[in-house]
Formats: C-alpha cells, structure tokens, sequence
C-alpha cells in the first residue's frame, strides 16, 4: 500500500486493543498522514498526563460522555458530540469528567508511529511497568511530559 495514492479502510475488529486499568485503546491507524485511536475511559479514568507535541496537532471527537481538558492554564469540559484542536506546544491532559464515561476518538497530524507509546502506557496502566519507562521515549513519540501534578484542579469552563 502507498500511504500517499491508496485510502485506507478499517473495518470494525480490525484494530488492535490494548487494555488499560480503566478503559482501553483502539489503534487504528499508525504513521501515516494521521495517527488514530479510540481511547474509552472508566467513570472519573485519566486519558493522558500533562504534556504536549512540538510538532503535531492532536484532535479529539468525542463519541459519547463527557471529557475534561486542561489545555494550557484553563480547564473545560466537552460532551458527546464536541471537538477539540490542540496544536502544537501547548500543555494539555485529559481523562473522563468526574461521574462521567467517555468515549473519544484522538487523531495525531501529521501521523507519528506512537503504537509502541500506547503499548507502553496499556503496561504501566496495569503496573505492569514503571512511568519512567516512558521518558526516554518523548523524542520518539513526539509525547513531552510537562510538570503539573494536579492537572484536575481548578474550575472548568
């Protein structure tokens, strides 16, 4: 397949999923023009720590449910429905709303090969493997983890 001439197509069941401790990830496509997943979140699950990509824009469709973003300084929630453009360098983390499931389609452009990310992440979820398994790999992933120990508080928009 030529990533550049040829469609992609991927049919339900045909994604690889990865378990994590309160949801999981469906990989969908992986390093090509977009990177995509669907990541289905416990009630109240973490998504991701804070962190940022210098050089992608990360996009968020919400399916169903409620997330909850802090982007930069602000936090706001998004419901069934919503959409969200992060660009590139801004602080960012997500995870369902308190009392809330979600259910989030999470695309990467341009696409970076970031299955080896979520892999990782499925294990330490699990405790399968340590946080600091991933630190060597921002460069990598374009994934930088940012400082900001209590990303959830504040009062969202």
């Amino acid at each position: 397949m030529d990533a550049a001439t040829d469609p992609l197509v991927v049919r339900p069941g045909e994604a690889a999923t990865l378990p994590l401790a309160h949801g999981a990830f469906e990989l969908l496509t992986d390093g090509c023009a977009v990177s995509a997943s669907r990541l289905t979140l416990a009630t109240g699950a973490d998504g991701a720590p804070p962190h940022h990509h210098e050089s992608s824009h990360e996009v968020f469709y919400v399916l169903d449910g409620t997330m909850l973003f802090r982007l930069g300084d602000a936090l706001t929630t998004v419901g069934k429905g919503g959409l969200v453009i992060i660009p590139p360098g801004l602080t960012h983390a997500f995870g369902a709303a308190e009392g809330e499931v979600a259910d989030v389609v999470i695309l990467l452009s341009p696409g970076v090969e970031r299955f080896g990310y979520f892999e990782q992440l499925s294990l330490i979820s699990r405790g399968e493997a340590d946080f600091a398994s991933l630190l060597p790999q921002q460069d990598r992933y374009d994934v930088h983890l940012d400082e900001l120990p209590d990303w959830r508080s504040g009062s969202p928009r």
